[in-house]
């Protein structure tokens, strides 16, 4: 079994490639279709097009739902996105807060912070800025964010609770979240669970949907609602890497499902002092 360091590690090195490649790699294949494919790590990407800010150049299709959408944004917030990649949410988050707003986009690859920089260089932002740095360990202070986003990034971090820990310290009080992520109803093989692809991907890093949700209420958050939820079907073609062709057969008839679901929560407007983890007072 990786160590949570190696498991990041993986993950920087495959983001690093599908930053440094060349985009029209991506646009001519079927992915999203659910039909062919050659990577699982675009296969669930949605359509941005038609949202406000969608910058071309910025979109690697590597998303699995349209936070953004369901953001509630208001203009002048401080939007932070988790894992922001080229910047495609930070782009569309600008749009929606305005030039009195502040977008900072946070990823711990190099070659996505560099694309993202040149990306909003491009489009002569000069409230849109963009961190290196772990959404485990954030740079950014407390209680500086009206509203944070992420879109597909949260399964790739080996402990997520850490992450909704940073959430609830850097949102402001009465601030909240609107999170695209995968998580799993039921287990998947051993083989799946096993590939590194697959944890690049975004599958394998997945957990439990409960387990997800409970994570969320465990560190203090309230109003906590799924806005939207779709299944992920993972082509046979990227399957017959892993399986056999009884074991995809078994695979698709058995009650495993992969989901992406869109969360919403809030930090509540005043803190008591029982905080998350520590008991009551």
């Amino acid at each position: 079994m990786k160590t949570d360091e190696e498991i990041k590690e993986l993950v920087r090195q495959k983001y690093s490639e599908i930053a440094l490649q060349d985009k029209s790699i991506n646009e001519t294949s079927c992915c999203g279709s659910g039909g062919c494919s050659t990577e699982v790590y675009n296969i669930m990407n949605d359509d941005y097009t038609n949202l406000e800010g969608y910058n071309a150049d910025a979109d690697l299709g590597l998303g699995c739902g349209l936070p953004t959408q369901f953001a509630l944004f208001k203009t002048g917030d401080t939007v932070i996105d988790l894992g922001s990649g080229a910047g495609n949410d930070c782009f569309i988050a600008r749009a929606e807060v305005g030039e009195k707003g502040k977008v900072i986009g946070i990823d711990f690859t190099e070659a996505m912070i560099s694309k993202a920089r040149i990306n909003a260089e491009k489009l002569g932002f000069n409230n849109v800025e963009f961190r290196q740095g772990d959404i485990e360990n954030m740079p950014v202070t407390a209680n500086a964010a009206d509203v944070i986003v992420s879109n597909c990034v949260l399964n790739l971090v080996p402990n997520k609770n850490n992450v909704f820990k940073e959430i609830y310290r850097v949102l402001k009080p009465g601030g909240h979240f609107s999170i695209s992520d995968v998580v799993l109803v039921g287990n998947l093989p051993d083989k799946l669970k096993d590939a590194a692809e697959m944890y690049a991907g975004c599958v394998s890093g997945a957990i439990q949907k409960g387990s997800y949700m409970e994570l969320i209420q465990s560190n203090g958050f309230v109003n906590i609602q799924i806005q939207k939820q779709k299944p992920v079907i993972i082509p046979d073609d990227i399957l017959a890497h892993y399986l056999s062709p009884v074991e995809i057969k078994s695979f698709r008839s058995g009650e495993t499902g992969i989901f992406s679901i869109s969360v919403f929560a809030e930090k509540p407007s005043q803190e008591s002092c029982c905080k998350p983890g520590t008991g009551c007072c």
